[in-house]
């Protein structure tokens, strides 16, 4: 079954002294390129979870964010008591009558933070919040694959029925380009040996023959439809086959020599320009 590359994945964390939402969010891309935002207490952990990032979702943008806010009543940051008791009394000195804590309370370094340590049962909380983030985000691309995956059959079976009405025009062009050939020479008026000119007229016909494309495109058909099925998510290979067809189906066009098969050939190429552009979101 295949997968999207673009997902989204929350889970909410309730600690005892905080609320922690993460987010992680993912697009295509050729490779796998990782953006994280992790507040200062938990940057340590940065790279252990890149590396979890990494062995989840394989490919793709991924950016994921952290959100805290604070549910305890007392908080980090705490009045620096002996550095305003300092100002009020150098204040006093210098004038009475003034509002000398107002004048205290805009000077610097009146707050201190004390620095948050990490704490190892919270983050053992945090990384079960990481790894739900990620699974959502996983079934959120399994979810999108599946719809791909129902454009992708849809697609190729327009172009199998296409194929068949390539192969059901196949006898008609080469006869078009038998009489048309007949039709010239006569219009030129010059007398021609039978032999010699059935002769040319296979080798030209040969040329213009297209059974081994319509028998190689009809594999790669089937080929693409057999690898939407396999239990791993393969984009890159989904691409290549799908070079494969266009190659195949440019071939016929130029060989086509009949308007009514080069009608059909262009229709196949749009329809091969969809199923391009939606790879490009396949893991």
């Amino acid at each position: 079954m295949i997968q999207s590359m673009t997902g989204y994945g929350k889970s909410i964390i309730q600690l005892e002294t905080k609320k922690i939402s993460l987010e992680i969010k993912s697009l295509n891309s050729k490779n796998l390129d990782i953006n994280t935002r992790f507040p200062g207490v938990y940057k340590e952990k940065e790279i252990g979870v890149r590396k979890l990032i990494a062995s989840n979702l394989v490919r793709g943008k991924v950016d994921m964010s952290f959100y805290i806010e604070s549910t305890a009543v007392e908080t980090s940051t705490k009045i620096n008591k002996e550095v305003v008791a300092n100002y009020l009394n150098q204040l006093e000195e210098i004038h009475k009558e003034t509002d000398i804590l107002s004048i205290a309370m805009r000077l610097p370094d009146l707050l201190k933070t004390e620095r948050e340590e990490l704490d190892p049962e919270e983050w053992a909380d945090i990384e079960k919040g990481i790894m739900e983030a990620i699974e959502n985000l996983k079934d959120y691309r399994l979810s999108e694959g599946k719809e791909l995956e129902n454009d992708f059959n849809d697609r190729i079976k327009t172009l199998q029925r296409k194929l068949e009405e390539v192969i059901d025009l196949d006898g008609e062009r080469l006869e078009h380009v038998r009489t048309r050939l007949l039709k010239s020479i006569k219009e030129l008026e010059q007398n021609v040996d039978e032999n010699r000119f059935e002769q040319e007229l296979i080798y030209y016909l040969e040329k213009l023959d297209i059974t081994e494309e319509k028998v190689r495109l009809t594999n790669h058909l089937s080929y693409f439809l057999q690898e939407l099925d396999v239990e791993v998510s393969n984009g890159k290979k989904l691409g290549f086959i799908s070079q494969e067809i266009g190659r195949e189906i440019n071939t016929i066009g130029s060989k086509a020599n009949f308007a009514p098969m080069q009608k059909v050939v262009v229709e196949m190429k749009d329809e091969l320009e969809k199923i391009k552009e939606q790879l490009l979101n396949v893991l």
